[in-house]
């Protein structure tokens, strides 16, 4: 007999929730580099400390939904920080996605379905 342990919804749009968190984290690290200068100027780029920000939240909420799920379930779904990444850079920042990348997208996903969810 096969036992399919489903992941509970909530542990499910929590990791969601982490991992776009991160990926707009990366994205504003991307705005933020732009203006970037090793000075305490760096304080004053709004970019930057958004994207780490959303970088410290995302972890804070990570480390807390680990409590509830085992390691091996939750984190094949950080893999989807790459599938977020390229919809945010295409959309927002006008990066191309190309054929060979929109397969690898789809096998991200194929494969989180099949680990995450197993």
């Amino acid at each position: 007999m096969v036992v399919v342990k489903l992941i509970e919804i909530w542990v499910f749009l929590m990791i969601l929730i982490v991992s776009l968190l991160s990926a707009f984290g990366g994205f504003y690290l991307k705005l933020g580099s732009k203006k970037f200068k090793l000075s305490f100027k760096i304080l004053k780029n709004k970019f930057l400390i958004v994207g780490v920000l959303f970088n410290i939240i995302s972890l804070g909420l990570y480390v807390y939904v680990l409590r509830f799920e085992e390691l091996s379930t939750l984190f094949p779904f950080i893999a989807l920080n790459y599938v977020w990444v390229s919809i945010i850079s295409d959309y927002f920042l006008k990066e191309k996605i190309s054929f060979i990348k929109s397969i690898g997208i789809v096998f991200i996903i194929i494969g989180v379905s099949l680990i995450g969810f197993s």
